[in-house]
């Protein structure tokens, strides 16, 4: 067996509740690798302020997050970004399969969360993307100026209606019940808001329109009156939090679960599967918080030390021990150049640039607006780090600026690019793109690979991003890996704030967005074999 594949525990998800369990598992000298689809930090990166949890006065999600994985990082735990795609989970040496590559543990940590639930009521899937949406960071500047309508009774809908006032004119709550089922605190908010209604014992009917939504039939469940919200000549939104599913589909039919798929453990969360553990929201429990997701990763964590050195001893393999990393700093006497990116930032880029196997080229198309200094400004600190980049100026004309082509170090097209600046959650697709064109490049699976060799028909694909969009990355770096690999394929993302006549023109209202060859326009995210299906249909 390869020893450098081989560790002690595997964590599935990058939430509080995986950070957590591979802080601690790496801080006791435990080799740790956490997988994570998406993008690091989980659900709770797109709340905005968390002013609940013990000893921190006030953090964003991604705040409170990004500083969990450096903990983690600075003991030793180890990153992966990839898809799990199956499970081997019998015998003391269980096998992690993803689109990456396989992987041995003797343990597994499922922490993969839940995602929102759709409600079902008639025309939710047909508007989705088109006036519904389930996401408020993502997608509430869509609706700037406009109704909007919040669909549910729990803790989300309570502070996400709260959210949309930054953009809506007025927010409409919807409850089936009697009133908010989440603490006072949080339904207060809502309820005494001065934008934002609360209408008890309601619930929708239908929701139709054209190529936008149009309207929102809502029934009184006590009375049966039944009211129509139809704009003139307008559109609106509808923001659906009834509650969430649990990540689940791979590990279902081989671990017990209650009637709803939430996983079942014990006091340590152990599952019924052994050397399978569960923490965060994918378990059963009464309270879904991240103070509850921390507790979860730490009891897990502490279980799982003591089941990898029991299997050490068993079987006789020893995985690698974690590498403590030294955080860089400066002296004290020395000033610290002020610049675009962190300097944490930097130092795990110069790490990515170090494995690229060719120079880029990053080509600009810029205009006289600020972002496009912005733009210039990012790309030449970028390659700052590294000779692998080269900066240069287009002197032809382009639409939709600014914008970066990366090229390959003979001046050829790559079929990637970003309009805008790739910032915020695009950042780590960008710095994707560019280690999957110069190479080495994201490890695929055989069959994975063919398919996207077997693409033969020339394919243009725009995909429409918020640069505060959790959702948006994975679907940009499987887009642009299949760019980098195959000539046939193009894939330009686009920061839609700076592009509203794109907007317009393919009535986006949420994001992500996916067009293909300017024609079929899909929403929500897809990893790359789901991508595949979709490019595979158009053959």
């Amino acid at each position: 067996m390869e020893m450098e594949q081989l560790y002690d525990v595997i964590v599935i998800g990058g939430g509080p509740a995986g950070l957590t369990a591979a802080l601690y598992l790496a801080r006791a000298r435990y080799r740790v690798l956490v997988v994570e689809k998406e993008h690091f930090g989980g659900q709770i990166t797109i709340t905005n302020e968390i002013v609940n949890y013990p000893g921190v006065a006030k953090t964003s999600g991604r705040e409170l997050t990004d500083t969990m994985r450096q903990q983690a990082e600075g003991f030793g735990a180890e990153f992966l970004l990839a898809e799990v795609t199956a499970f081997e989970l019998d015998g003391d040496v269980k096998t992690v399969k993803t689109g990456r590559g396989e992987y041995r543990c003797f343990g597994v940590l499922l922490a993969t969360g839940a995602h929102p639930r759709m409600i079902g009521f008639p025309g939710e899937a047909e508007f989705r993307g088109r006036g519904i949406a389930y996401c408020a960071t993502c997608d509430g500047e869509f609706f700037t100026g406009k109704e909007v309508f919040v669909i549910g009774g729990g803790f989300a809908a309570a502070e996400e209606s709260v959210f949309l006032t930054r953009y809506a004119k007025h927010v409409t709550v919807l409850i089936r019940g009697e009133d908010f089922t989440c603490a006072e605190a949080v339904s207060r908010a809502a309820k005494e808001h001065p934008k934002i209604t609360v209408r008890s014992h309601t619930a929708v009917v239908e929701a139709t329109g054209d190529t936008a939504l149009r309207s929102l039939r809502y029934r009184d469940l006590k009375t049966g009156e039944e009211t129509v919200f139809a704009p003139h000549g307008g559109t609106f939104g509808v923001f659906v939090f009834a509650g969430y599913e649990p990540e689940t589909a791979l590990i279902r039919d081989k671990i017990e679960t209650d009637p709803r798929g939430y996983m079942v453990t014990d006091g340590s969360q152990r599952t019924s599967l052994e050397g399978v553990y569960a923490a965060g929201d994918v378990c059963v429990k009464e309270l879904r918080q991240v103070v509850t997701a921390v507790g979860d990763g730490a009891k897990a964590a502490t279980a799982l030390e003591k089941y990898a050195a029991a299997m050490q001893e068993k079987t006789g393999l020893r995985p690698q021990k974690p590498e403590i990393k030294e955080t860089k700093a400066a002296s004290g006497g020395e000033a610290q150049p002020e610049g675009v990116l962190p300097q944490q930032v930097m130092q795990q880029l110069e790490a990515v640039f170090e494995r690229m196997q060719e120079p880029l080229i990053l080509e600009l198309y810029l205009d006289e607006k600020a972002i496009s200094t912005e733009l210039r400004s990012y790309m030449e600190e970028l390659a700052q780090l590294t000779p692998k980049l080269t900066v240069r100026k287009s002197t032809d004309g382009a639409e939709h600026v600014p914008l970066v082509r990366v090229l390959r170090s003979d001046g050829s097209d790559s079929g990637l690019a970003f309009h805008g600046v790739p910032g915020g959650h695009e950042f780590t697709s960008f710095i994707m793109g560019l280690y999957n064109v110069a190479g080495p490049g994201q490890a695929l699976d055989e069959e994975t690979m063919d398919r996207i060799k077997a693409l033969d028909a020339p394919t243009d694909m725009q995909i429409f991003v918020s640069l505060s969009c959790t959702m948006c990355p994975e679907l940009v770096i499987a887009a642009q890996h299949i760019a980098a690999l195959n000539p046939n394929v193009r894939a330009e993302a686009y920061d839609l704030n700076h592009f509203p006549a794109l907007k317009e023109t393919y009535n986006v209202m949420s994001v992500p967005c996916l067009v293909l060859n300017s024609e079929k326009v899909l929403f929500g995210k897809k990893s790359i074999s789901q991508l595949l299906d979709t490019l595979e249909q158009q053959e």
